[in-house]
């Protein structure tokens, strides 16, 4: 077999994975954007009192088994932001968003946009501003990529 056929196939290969990315990488696209959709409809401005915050596994974080269930198994592993807080007389277990989670005080009164179990966003603190942390110092590896 001559090395051109060779080197055509390798393309045709490449050339059909690029092409199931693609599609498929359009799909999962489409499927968050569908998602941050319903997450806008269902948002809801609420003030709470942040009791603690912790970065653990969903098994472990004492969520509803509904919430359990419903996960994709391979998320069921991974360290989620975990946030307990007083919402009016009850305690509840919620989930922050990473970029939330940082700013987030402990022991304060917050207004927080909630869509189910979700902290998408802090509104305000009471008694104060939100203090962003300071930045940790890069490694090595991350002193060479390109900040986006």
């Amino acid at each position: 077999m001559p090395i051109q056929y060779i080197i055509l196939i390798i393309i045709l290969v490449l050339l059909a994975i690029l092409g199931a990315l693609f599609y498929f990488g359009r799909k999962l696209q489409l499927k968050q954007v569908e998602q941050q959709q319903q997450m806008a409809a269902m948002a809801q401005n609420v003030s709470m009192l942040i009791i603690d915050k912790k970065i653990m596994r969903l098994k472990e974080a004492g969520l509803p088994d509904i919430v359990l269930e419903q996960t994709p198994k391979y998320m069921r592993r991974t360290k989620l932001p975990i946030v307990k807080a007083k919402v009016g007389p009850k305690i509840v277990t919620l989930i922050a968003d990473a970029k939330v989670y940082e700013v987030l005080p402990v022991k304060k009164e917050v207004k927080v946009v909630l869509s189910g179990i979700y902290i998408t966003e802090i509104k305000s603190v009471r008694g104060g501003s939100i203090v962003k942390p300071e930045p940790k110092k890069k490694g090595l590896f991350a002193r060479f990529k390109k900040e986006k």
